[in-house]
């Protein structure tokens, strides 16, 4: 346990994924003066997530702004950030907020929602004018949506991009082809081979027509592509991740070897490992146990292969059975992490230089030994401008400049991720850094939710330490996986790019006496490997579940009190995060679990 996540809840307000789309409104400007972008940044079948950009596309400032368009019946917004959103029965208005109506030539501005229905946005207008920035014509109304493109012909670099023909009173005179919202390419046919892409690269098309008053409609639903190439192949549409931690030292006193997620059945109901964790020290990345990554030697009943390495072979260690393990499931993606709560002191002589930093990442994972192991890098981060088991002082941006280098330097098709604090309160962690903007580097974030509560209050009150909800007495508000969520969401995070954490252990007190949550202690209860920490394998045994709060179980064994997740509590936290359009769930870790993986299997089940 010595890089043991540590990580506290936030104070939010939740925003279900329940409705719509979402608008703006102010006083009207010259036609020409601004665009507004609508995109669908994730869709859960039940409900989605949208976002518009405003862009002041002028040469003079704009005070205010104002979006309108309709909805089809059965679809509607229901939250908002960022702007105030009225409606009177299909048609939707939405306005800036004091903050955020002022642009300047040039620059742009975005407001996200939830929304439900499956309906798309027509008749928008932007102050009074075309979306586009294009004009309006009394009594010529703007073309129809084009029918959803259909991708064919798909390589590395190209993609060919077929539609059904938009209507319009007086005639259709061209299409615009948009790659993620931007304009690529104006066609008079219905049909378009986008050339000049990055091989195992996603993108999405949408197609606008454009009539003969230069008239623009609604744009068409949107198409995923993948180019083929690359290193990695994203999960199926729809699927969600499934990624657990595995820790190098566990091979150690645990005695968990790569093999035990063979045998637990575990392997097969994954999509994605952590391997932690790699060390952060003077500004570069760095080996975190050289014998246990790549030089020990496994026998052959240790291996995944059954075959015991030898002495001069090229690799051994954990990285040859991650090796193994891949060959024997193709579909599972390994990220490297670093950092960790032991090691993340290193990140702010790192954010220093943050291309350097990136290179020095870059060189470890793809070294020539073992750069067919790794899929991509994760930063373990704790905490980015705020405190964990050192303080960090590296200001607001400096997250966000190190993503961004990290994406620069190992390119769109390798996956990029980060695990986040939990803390949602006001003023809290999750408010020093700019966890908005540097998510549009990252593939995911894994926001870790659990240890909100544990006996690091050595006095108590007893709580649980990964409560999904808040409930009656809880030590303190807003600590719950659902504000820290909504606190994310709130600031601008795409719903798909969080993943819920479980954590596969119990925090303990020992010296209560009191059932109910609320009780105080004496000090940490017994632990294996460190007081107040348990595994759930021992756990579900040495002190079974007597009670469940906040979508957490607890047990109350002689004077010790637990709080630890099971498959029934697992189940409930699933079908939340599914709920909310999450991208999907990751834990800590896989050793924890029982010989035959109940809690991994209850994620997959839950998940499926």
């Amino acid at each position: 346990m010595r890089f043991r996540h540590r990580a506290a809840a936030g104070l939010a307000t939740l925003l279900l994924p329940l409705a719509g789309l979402v608008g703006l409104a102010g006083p009207a400007h010259a036609a020409t003066s601004a665009t507004a972008t609508y995109a669908k940044t994730q869709d859960w079948g039940s409900g989605f997530e949208g976002k518009w950009t405003v862009k002041n596309s002028g040469t003079t400032s704009i005070s205010s702004w104002t979006i309108t368009w309709d909805f089809p019946s059965g679809t509607s917004v229901t939250s908002a950030w960022d702007a105030d959103v009225t409606n009177s029965g299909t048609h939707w208005t939405a306005k800036n907020k004091s903050y955020n109506g002022t642009l300047a030539p040039g620059a742009s501005v975005s407001f996200g929602f939830n929304g439900a229905g499956s309906g798309a946005p027509s008749n928008c207008s932007l102050n009074g004018a075309g979306c586009d920035g294009g004009t309006t014509v009394p009594g010529d109304n703007p073309p129809s949506a084009p029918g959803t493109p259909t991708a064919s012909a798909i390589t590395d670099t190209s993609v060919k991009l077929s539609w059904s023909a938009a209507t319009d009173d007086k005639g259709v005179k061209n299409y615009d082809v948009l790659r993620g919202g931007t304009k690529v390419a104006t066609v008079t046919t219905t049909s378009y081979t986008d050339t000049g892409l990055s091989a195992g690269t996603d993108y999405s098309y949408t197609i606008q027509a454009r009539d003969t008053a230069d008239q623009t409609g609604p744009v068409s639903g949107a198409v995923a592509v993948h180019t083929t190439g690359g290193t990695t192949t994203p999960p199926t549409t729809g699927d969600k991740v499934k990624l657990g931690y595995f820790t190098e030292w566990g091979i150690y006193g645990r005695n968990y070897n790569v093999k035990n997620l063979v045998t637990s059945g575990s392997a097969a109901k994954i999509t994605h490992i952590n391997y932690a964790f790699g060390n952060v020290t003077g500004g570069k990345c760095a080996i975190g146990d050289s014998y246990a990554d790549y030089d020990k030697a496994f026998t052959a009943d240790q291996s995944v292969s059954g075959v015991a390495d030898t002495w001069d072979q090229p690799l051994r260690g954990n990285f040859n059975q991650l090796r193994q393990l891949k060959a024997k499931y193709p579909n599972i993606k390994v990220l490297w992490s670093f950092g960790g709560w032991t090691w993340s002191g290193g990140f702010g002589e790192a954010a220093k230089n943050p291309a350097a930093f990136a290179q020095s990442c870059y060189d470890l994972v793809k070294d020539p030994r073992w750069a067919d192991v790794f899929d991509g890098i994760d930063l373990d981060w704790e905490y980015p401008n705020a405190c964990g088991l050192s303080c960090d002082t590296s200001g607001p941006a400096a997250l966000k400049n190190v993503m961004a280098a990290m994406r620069a330097k190992f390119g769109s098709s390798a996956l990029v991720t980060a695990a986040v604090t939990a803390d949602g309160s006001s003023g809290g962690k999750i408010d020093a850094a700019d966890y908005a903007g540097a998510a549009s580097y990252v593939n995911w974030y894994n926001v870790m939710t659990y240890d909100f509560f544990g006996a690091f209050d050595a006095q108590g009150p007893t709580a649980p330490h990964s409560p999904l909800t808040s409930y009656s007495g809880i030590p303190r508000a807003g600590y719950t996986t659902a504000d820290a969520i909504a606190k994310y969401k709130a600031a601008g995070v795409p719903a798909g790019k969080l993943l819920i954490g479980i954590g596969f252990y119990g925090r303990g007190w020992t010296g209560v006496t009191q059932d109910a949550p609320g009780g105080t202690a004496t000090g940490a209860a017994p632990g294996t490997y460190e007081p107040g920490i348990e595994d759930y394998k021992v756990l579900k045994t040495s002190c079974p579940v007597t009670g469940t709060i906040a979508g957490t179980a607890y047990a109350h064994c002689g004077s010790n009190w637990w709080s630890y997740d099971t498959p029934a509590t697992i189940g409930t936290k699933m079908a939340w995060a599914k709920t909310q359009g999450l991208g999907g769930a990751f834990f800590w870790e896989f050793s924890g679990d029982t010989s035959n993986g109940e809690l991994v299997s209850a994620i997959n089940s839950s998940l499926s």
